[in-house]
């Protein structure tokens, strides 16, 4: 694990999309697909925004989150929706894409087959994550209901998750799958997720579940 510190968001986010296309051509010269793991939210869309432009074979590409608010995929709360908006689109435009919501009403009904399509391309190859101020990544929360199982040596594909201040249901990728990414990235800004990374480095996975993808993970930050 490294912590490597920019002078500017900006600078930040231009690197690490220089990373992630470089690791993406790595990948794709060893096999012929590779995939792509990504967060929602607002911190990654410069990265995604920069990723658009990047020559490289996205026919090639399988793109999928990390995690998914368990929403319509045109809801405003939707990941699949900033995704499409944001990354699925330019060059990128081409790329695959695995979905981690299905039109049921609980993330437990279409667990099997989400789960199937994501397992039929694994390993990952590149993935990136964020992380709250609560030092949680994915739909890993501190208090979620299936976090103990999430973070398992075992865990499988995909689980429900449900937790305190998460005011709809989730589905998340697994501790076990995302660390069987060749290649780890960790993006936060601002020093409250400083602090909250630095604190994470001492605590155990069940209070601070970023710590269960820290090994091998490159942390990029910056103010």
């Amino acid at each position: 694990m490294s912590l490597i510190t920019y002078d500017s968001r900006d600078a930040l986010m231009e690197a690490l999309a220089e990373q992630i296309a470089h690791d993406l051509g790595a990948a794709l010269a060893r096999r012929d697909r590779a995939t792509l793991c990504v967060p929602g939210g607002t911190t990654p869309g410069p990265v995604f925004d920069r990723l658009t432009q990047a020559d490289l074979p996205w026919a090639r590409v399988d793109v999928l989150l990390n995690d998914e608010r368990w929403v319509p995929e045109d809801h405003d709360r939707s990941n699949t929706r900033l995704l499409r908006e944001r990354l699925l689109t330019g060059k990128a435009a081409g790329a695959g894409y695995l979905p981690l919501y299905a039109d049921a009403p609980r993330p437990e009904d279409a667990l099997d087959d989400l789960s199937g399509a994501i397992e039929a391309q694994l390993p990952l190859d590149v993935l990136l994550l964020g992380m709250g101020g609560d030092m949680h990544t994915a739909s890993l929360f501190p208090g979620a209901d299936l976090l103990t199982e999430a973070l398992a040596e075992d865990a499988p594909v995909l689980l429900p998750m449900r937790a305190p201040g998460a005011p709809e249901p989730r589905i998340t990728l697994s501790a076990r799958v995302l660390n069987t990414a060749a290649a780890k990235h960790i993006v936060i800004t601002g020093d409250e997720k400083r602090a909250a990374y630095e604190a994470a480095l001492t605590l155990p996975a069940s209070e601070a579940p970023v710590a269960a993808v820290l090994p091998g993970a490159q942390v990029h930050w910056a103010a």
